[in-house]
């Protein structure tokens, strides 16, 4: 797979070591990346089941699914372009916390949060 703005081991699980980010996704974020123009910085990728954020879970969320990022962000001009580019491109969960964004793309109905 080539993505012009990651490597794929920039997602490995921070616990584990572990990778089994989806394919789509990634491109996809890579496409964000682009249009968004200004450096991301991938503070949580692929988190294995076992991960301790995961395991507290009843059921492993996105980031398990290797459908997930949470993009660390300075400012809140990068955090609304990050927003406002995700949701126009069909990221349908964007978490948007003080340091970061998380962005996926579950399958469900699109839904947003904050942390």
């Amino acid at each position: 797979m080539s993505l012009k703005y990651f490597k794929v081991e920039d997602f490995n699980c921070q616990e584990t070591g572990e990778n089994k980010m989806c394919p789509d996704f990634l491109q996809k974020l890579d496409a964000l990346r682009e249009v968004c123009g200004f450096p991301f910085i991938i503070t949580s990728g692929y988190r294995s089941p076992n991960h301790s954020i995961e395991a507290k879970k009843s059921k492993p969320g996105t980031h398990s699914q290797g459908i997930a990022a949470d993009i660390k962000v300075v400012g809140g001009a990068q955090r609304m372009a990050i927003i406002r580019n995700a949701s126009i491109m069909g990221f349908n969960g964007i978490g948007v916390a003080k340091g970061f964004v998380h962005v996926d793309t579950r399958e469900t109905t699109p839904v947003a949060w904050k942390y």
